[in-house]
């Protein structure tokens, strides 16, 4: 039985040895091959259009091009590898900016090497993967940074938002697309609707949701399951 294809992975990060750390453990998976490296997005951008790999590792602070300006860029290739943003908690409005600017996945420094392993499996099959961790310091950073006076529940959950109202099909749809950093305009042209009719389904969203705009919009959804990490 013929092995399957190594998943080919470039990591961006300006600790040189953070980069080895991982990718000795990468090394211990078998089937993961780090083909680039990189310390900053303006080198990123090169090493990932020369080796073209299935999953790129990004930190988002870094020298020269950060991870954010790095992600704009390199969204607006095509075909562009999808990016597991590696983050610490310290980093909740960077993570906004990826997850708007199009990141596929969110994970903590200190994940484990199975769920490193398991996200970057997630990515290259074409699925999205926010941990849990991260899920909840930015529920409570939107909730708690604003002047909310109710704040969160001790597992990240909004404690001051309404349930949420069932969602129409279509209504989830846009919802999927919204959450992979789609703007009206492509949700329109994916789904054949005009671009009016993708606004009013959006407003619906955040009204039966009970947010204020797509990102609150986004991380309601997977804390409800209505998308998947």
């Amino acid at each position: 039985m013929t092995a399957p294809a190594a998943l080919r992975v470039v990591l961006i990060d300006d600790q040189r040895l953070v980069r080895q750390g991982i990718r000795s453990l990468l090394t211990l998976a078998g089937h993961i091959e780090v083909v680039g490296e990189a310390g900053d997005g303006q080198e990123g951008l090169a090493v990932i259009a020369a080796t073209r790999p299935d999953v790129v590792l990004l930190d988002l602070r870094m020298p020269r091009m950060d991870g954010l300006a790095m992600l704009e860029q390199l969204t607006q290739r095509d075909p562009a590898p999808p990016v597991l943003v590696l983050t610490t908690f310290d980093d909740e409005e960077a993570v906004l900016g990826a997850m708007r600017a199009g990141a596929r996945g969110y994970l903590l420094k200190d994940v484990t090497l199975e769920q490193l392993v398991g996200a970057i499996e997630t990515l290259a099959a074409g699925g999205r993967l926010v941990q849990p961790a991260v899920t909840a310091a930015l529920l409570d950073r939107l909730t708690g940074g604003e002047g909310s006076t109710s704040g969160s529940s001790p597992d990240g959950r909004l404690s001051d938002v309404p349930a949420a109202q069932p969602l129409t099909q279509r209504e989830v749809e846009v919802l999927r697309l919204m959450a992979a950093g789609y703007a009206n305009r492509e949700i329109g042209q994916a789904l054949h609707l005009a671009e009016g009719t993708v606004k009013n389904h959006v407003s619906n969203v955040l009204l039966k949701l009970g947010v204020r705009d797509r990102t609150r919009a986004v991380l309601r959804a997977l804390e409800l399951g209505l998308v998947s990490g």
